[in-house]
């Protein structure tokens, strides 16, 4: 696996605030510590939600990529 690749991908596509980053925190216990988590989402909320989620929950946001559609790959660190 790359340093990259996502061990999940999670599409929350057409979920409003807060079903987003309440998905990614549930899907997030699924891997393991120091994977990536994908998360493809079209909420223009999400942006800033995940990037406040990572800063309470401990992980890392690697990326947030703004378009048509949003991704963001989010590293599990210890819990």
């Amino acid at each position: 696996m790359s340093d990259q690749t996502p061990a999940h991908t999670l599409d929350v596509r057409g979920l409003k605030c807060p079903l987003p980053v309440l998905k990614a925190r549930k899907a997030i216990g699924t891997i393991p510590v120091g994977a990536l988590l994908e998360v493809l989402a079209t909420d223009p909320a999400a942006m800033l939600d995940f990037r406040h989620y990572a800063r309470q929950s401990g992980h890392t946001l690697v990326a947030a990529e703004d378009g048509a559609e949003l991704r963001f790959l989010i590293r599990r660190e210890a819990s």
